[in-house]
């Protein structure tokens, strides 16, 4: 993978789009720093990360299996809360709060390993919302959910990221995921970013012939599974 310089700005939403192999999960999980590149640099708020653990403090993960703790919804949102050091009652109304915010402050005593896929989904991201992160990572996190049971998510996701003007990058194969949520999106190609720009800007004007196809071939897929 070679990506020669990527700039996300506070307060939007940067979509990954790519085909397959593309690298779009290995970008994401590098700008994680669980993956470690091999050469060039990250900078957070302009400053150089030179320090993992200082990082990742300011991160937000969601991943496509939400990897919930086999205990309640409740503890599951407050752990890294608690592992922040942050005090009881902080922990108790951020974890509150993003459970009510996400639709399954219902569930709270209810283990973790007994939910559906779309309430684990909003558990996961009720997780990394409490954290109040500086950068919230996004792996394709509607993805496998029924049609109806992913719309309502993506719609209430898209009005949190309005709310909270959270700064955020997630990647997805969903053409509607990408003009839904997007303030720009990137496509990825052969482990390269190729373009960058806005949505509609993006699909007027593809910067070349391969990116042309790739964008063809996605709406083609997008109008199939919707026919």
């Amino acid at each position: 993978m070679q990506v020669e310089r990527l700039t996300v700005y506070a307060g939007e939403t940067l979509v990954l789009i790519g085909p397959n192999g593309a690298g779009k999960t290995t970008l994401l999980l590098g700008l994680a720093r669980i993956l470690k590149a091999t050469q060039g640099s990250l900078r957070l708020n302009g400053e150089e990360i030179r320090d993992d653990l200082t990082y990742r403090r300011h991160l937000g993960l969601v991943l496509q299996d939400a990897l919930l703790v086999s205990t309640t919804v409740w503890n599951n949102v407050a752990l890294g809360l608690r592992f922040r050091g942050l005090p009881a009652a902080e922990i108790r109304q951020r974890t509150r709060r993003w459970l009510e915010r996400l639709g399954v402050a219902h569930l709270a005593g209810r283990p973790a390993t007994q939910l559906s896929g779309g309430e684990a989904r909003r558990v996961s991201l009720a997780r990394a919302l409490a954290l109040e992160p500086t950068l919230l990572l996004l792996d394709e996190p509607f993805a496998g959910l029924d049609a109806p049971t992913r719309e309502r998510l993506r719609e209430d996701f898209h009005a949190i990221l309005s709310e909270t003007r959270t700064t955020a990058i997630l990647v997805t194969h969903e053409l509607e995921e990408a003009c839904t949520l997007a303030t720009r999106v990137a496509v990825m190609l052969a482990g390269r970013v190729v373009q960058v720009g806005p949505v509609q800007e993006v699909f007027a004007r593809p910067v070349n012939a391969a990116v042309g196809a790739y964008l063809r071939r996605l709406g083609a897929e997008e109008r199939a599974a919707y026919s």
